[in-house]
Formats: structure tokens, C-alpha cells, sequence
């Protein structure tokens, strides 16, 4: 295995620019992924890694315990891995004395269909990585398959929401920076978005047919123009008068769950 001791290398600079950088990582069109399970994950929908990258002390273990998880999910990767120098591995971890790996990947980018018909979530200017991971992993378990984001909203393959995600990416279409105009545009079902001045409760609405979600930025909610969309219905989620508002995570998964719940039931 090549092995990277010198931090004025090429390679190792290029990796170092990527894991901090999110202009970098939006530029060229590539993502950062540490950590077995999500190299696994990955690998199993998309392929092999552009590069994938191990510290020294795990290059030991690779090489003394071929049949070990790390070796096989290295091997299966399809790719030879890069040791670098544990000093090196750990600035461009995001982990704290992770064992890695660490993969360079294509940022997938799948095409936005021309019309949306099926279930789906589209998060508004939601800012918080912590949130945005919450309800990717939120939508694959509950077996929602597209997450739609506006422009303002966190970058869905940053460290912290593919941290936060837990290997969620890889089971869903994500589609960036998609303005509501457009979205609007090509909606060909119901939408609905969670307001505490709601007639209805969302455990009082039929929830079974497919329908898109909307959930707006941690503090403003909706932008108007979602509020103002013609086919949109407006459901609370029941609450105490001990708290304003829920986490948009925390809401996004109730509502999710509940939608689960009705369709298993009717």
C-alpha cells in the first residue's frame, strides 16, 4: 500500500482541502466519508471511491487480519488504500481517534424529476446540519425516498449531516438547491406543512396516499410562498403549552411515523 508521510504531498493536501472545506467540496463535485459503516453503505449503492485513505495503525490491522470487517470492506471498495501517517489521518479526521476509513466520493446528483407524484420531504432553509441528518435518516426508515432541499438549507454532504445521517444519503434521491418556484412547478400531489394555528391535528388527517412534506428553517418556518401554494394543507402537531415549537427533526419524524403508522394500519 502506498503509504503519505509528509504533509506537502499532493494527495494528502487535496484530501486535507476537501475534509474542511465546503466550497471545495461544492466546487469539484466530490464528498468526504469517514467511517466503515458509511464506506460500506456507500459501496453497496454507488461503487467504488475516487480514493480511500487509512491511518498507520489500521494499515496494520488490514494487513494482519485479512478476514477482519475493515480488511473486507477495504477490499470490497475496490480501490487500493492510501496509509497515511496517524498525525496526518487524524487533522483530516473528523473524528476524534477514529480508526477511519476515510473516501473521497462523487457527490451524487441525481436528476429532479419533471414531476413529483410520490412521497417525499422538502426542507426550507433548515440551517442546522444536526436537523437536516436527523430527518435524512428519519425518511429512510420510514421508507420516504426523496429528500428535496431549498438553496439556504445545510449541505446534505457535509461531514456533520453525513455524520448525523448515520448512512441514511445512501438509501435516498437527494436533491439540492432547488428553489420553490421550481418545486412548485413540477408538484403533482398533495403537500402538506405542520402549523401550530392548523384546523386540524395531523392524527385527525387521512395521511395514507402520497404527499410531499414541507419543513421550514429552524426559526422563521416556511418561506411565504410555500405557505401561499395552492394545493397545500396545514396540520398541527398536538402539543403543551410548556414549549412554542419542536425541533424540525423532531417534528419531521412525528410526522413521518405517523404517516407509517396509518398506512400499516389501513
Amino acid at each position: 500500500m502506498k503509504q503519505i508521510v509528509s504533509p506537502a504531498n499532493a494527495t494528502y493536501r487535496e484530501l486535507l482541502a476537501l475534509a474542511t472545506s465546503a466550497r471545495e467540496r461544492r466546487r469539484l463535485g466530490l464528498s468526504v466519508i469517514e467511517g466503515l459503516h458509511l464506506l460500506q453503505a456507500y459501496v453497496a449503492r454507488h461503487g467504488a471511491p475516487r480514493r480511500l485513505f487509512v491511518p498507520q495503525r489500521s494499515a496494520a490491522a488490514i494487513e494482519g487480519a485479512p478476514d477482519g470487517e475493515l480488511a473486507q470492506a477495504v477490499a470490497a471498495a475496490g480501490v487500493e488504500p492510501i496509509v497515511l501517517a496517524d498525525r496526518l489521518f487524524a487533522q483530516a479526521s473528523q473524528v476524534q481517534n477514529g480508526p477511519g476509513p476515510i473516501a473521497v466520493v462523487g457527490t451524487p446528483r441525481p436528476p429532479l424529476p419533471e414531476t413529483l407524484a410520490g412521497d417525499a420531504v422538502y426542507l426550507d432553509r433548515v440551517q442546522d446540519p444536526g436537523n437536516v441528518g436527523s430527518v435524512l435518516r428519519s425518511c429512510a426508515a420510514v421508507g420516504v425516498p426523496r429528500v428535496i432541499t431549498s438553496p439556504a438549507t445545510a449541505f446534505c454532504w457535509s461531514p456533520k449531516v453525513l455524520r448525523a445521517a448515520m448512512g441514511a444519503h445512501f438509501h435516498l434521491d437527494i436533491h439540492e438547491g432547488v428553489p420553490p418556484a421550481t418545486l412548485l412547478s413540477r408538484l403533482a400531489c398533495p403537500a402538506v406543512a405542520t402549523t401550530a394555528d392548523a384546523p386540524r391535528s395531523i392524527y385527525d388527517a387521512d395521511l395514507r396516499a402520497p404527499r410531499l412534506w414541507l419543513f421550514g428553517n429552524e426559526g422563521q418556518g416556511l418561506a411565504p410562498e410555500l405557505l401561499a401554494a395552492a394545493r397545500l394543507e396545514r396540520l398541527a402537531i398536538p402539543q403543551s403549552e410548556a414549549v412554542e415549537s419542536l425541533n424540525v427533526g423532531v417534528a419531521a419524524a412525528v410526522c413521518l411515523y405517523e404517516q407509517l403508522r396509518q398506512r400499516r394500519a389501513g
